[in-house]
C-alpha cells in the first residue's frame, strides 16, 4: 500500500517535511473547469468559523449548494449572511442546521433531517475540538475522543445510505474527515490494550492535548481503512483530508495564557490562511475522485497516512479500533448500514 506514494510514510512523518509542506507547497483553487457542482449539496460541519466557513466558501464558488451544520444557529446565521454578500443565489441555496457533535441524540436528528433533502453530494466533516484541559462527555469518553472520532464516525455512516441514494448524478458521493499531521505524530501508548475504547473512559496519567488530539486523529484514519473496504468507491467515497496548520481557525478556542500566545505565534509563522487550508479539503471532495477511497488526501493528492497503519501491528488495530466502534455505535444500526451498502459491491 506504501508503495504507491511517492514518500514513504516514516520520511512524510518528520518535522523537516512538515515544515516545508506548510511554508513551500501550494494548491491552487478548484475551478468550474475542475469541477461544476451546480445541482449538487454539501453539508460541512463547524461551518460558522474558520476552515469550515472557507470551505463552505468555496463549495459556493463551485455553483453548490451549503448546509451550514453548527452547534450554534445564532452563529451560523452570521456565517451564512457573510457568505451571501454580493452573491445572487436562489432560495435555500446556504442553509443553517444545529448540530453538536457531543450528542448522539443531536447526531442522529441531523441525519433523520437530511433524508428529506432533494439532494446530497458532498460531507465535509470539518467539527472537532482540541481539549487543553482533560474532560468527560455524558457518555463517558473523554471528550476529544467523543467528538472528533466516535461521533464523526457516527455522523459518518448515518449520511453513507442518504449520500448513495441522493446523490445528484451517477457518479460517487464523497464524505471527507479533516484530519491532521498530528495522527502521525502521537505516540499512541494505548495501543496494546484489548479492547482499547473504554481505555479513553479513564483520566489519562498526565495530560498532554496534542498527544490525545493525534490519537483521535489517528483512530479516524484507521476506521476510515476499514470502513472503505466495505463501502463501494462508486457509490461514496470516503476519505481523510489534511488542511495543514491553518492560522485564524477556530481549532485552539479553547487555549488560554502562554500556551495560547505560544499557539498563535507558531500558527503565525506556520500557518497557512484558512482559504488556503480549506482548498485542500475542497479537493478532496471534488478533484480527486474515487482514488481517494480510503486514503488521506493533503496537497491535491494522496499521501501515506501515519506510519502505523501500514504496518502488521497497525492493520490488525485497525480491524480492532473498527470492530469496537461499531459496537459502540450499535444502537444507531451501523452495523445494518455498513452490511447493506457492503452487498452492493
Amino acid at each position: 500500500m506504501s508503495g504507491t506514494f511517492d514518500i514513504s510514510p516514516e520520511e512524510r512523518a518528520t518535522q523537516s517535511q512538515f515544515f516545508y509542506r506548510q511554508l513551500f507547497v501550494t494548491v491552487p483553487p478548484v475551478t468550474h473547469r475542475d469541477a461544476d457542482l451546480s445541482g449538487k449539496t454539501a453539508i460541512v460541519t463547524g461551518a460558522n468559523a474558520g476552515l469550515g466557513l472557507e470551505a463552505s466558501r468555496q463549495l459556493l464558488d463551485l455553483g453548490c449548494k451549503v448546509i451550514l451544520a453548527v452547534r450554534n444557529v445564532s452563529n451560523g446565521d452570521i456565517a451564512r449572511k457573510d457568505l451571501a454578500r454580493g452573491r445572487n443565489l436562489p432560495p435555500g441555496a446556504i442553509q443553517v442546521w444545529e448540530l453538536d457533535l457531543s450528542s448522539y441524540e443531536s447526531i442522529t436528528s441531523f441525519a433523520d433531517r437530511a433524508k428529506g433533502l432533494e439532494h446530497l453530494d458532498i460531507a465535509i466533516l470539518n467539527a472537532g475540538l482540541y481539549k487543553v484541559f482533560e474532560s468527560f462527555s455524558s457518555t463517558g469518553y473523554e471528550e476529544g475522543i467523543q467528538v472528533n472520532y466516535l461521533s464523526n464516525v457516527l455522523l459518518t455512516i448515518l449520511l453513507l445510505p442518504i449520500i448513495k441514494e441522493k446523490r445528484s448524478s451517477k457518479s460517487p458521493g464523497q464524505i471527507v474527515l479533516v484530519s491532521s499531521d498530528n495522527a502521525a505524530w502521537s505516540k499512541f501508548d494505548e495501543k496494546g490494550s484489548d479492547p482499547l475504547l473504554p481505555v479513553y473512559k479513564q483520566k489519562m496519567a498526565n495530560w498532554n492535548v496534542a498527544e490525545r488530539y493525534g490519537v483521535t486523529k489517528l483512530l479516524g484514519q484507521m476506521f476510515v481503512i476499514e470502513l472503505a473496504k466495505r463501502v463501494p468507491s462508486s457509490m461514496v467515497t470516503i476519505s481523510c483530508a489534511n488542511c495543514g496548520m491553518c492560522r485564524g481557525s477556530d481549532l485552539g478556542r479553547q487555549t488560554s495564557g502562554l500556551f495560547r500566545y505560544s499557539y498563535l505565534l507558531i500558527s503565525y509563522i506556520l500557518g497557512r490562511t484558512c482559504s488556503d487550508g480549506a482548498r485542500r479539503i475542497v479537493h478532496a471532495a471534488t478533484t480527486v475522485g474515487e482514488a481517494a477511497h480510503g486514503q488521506y488526501i493533503e496537497d491535491a493528492r494522496v499521501q501515506p497516512m501515519a506510519p502505523i497503519v501500514y504496518k502488521p501491528e497497525g492493520l490488525r488495530i485497525a480491524k480492532q479500533v473498527y470492530d469496537e466502534t461499531l459496537d459502540e455505535l450499535s444502537f444507531a444500526g451501523v452495523k445494518e448500514i455498513v452490511n447493506e451498502l457492503s452487498k452492493s459491491r
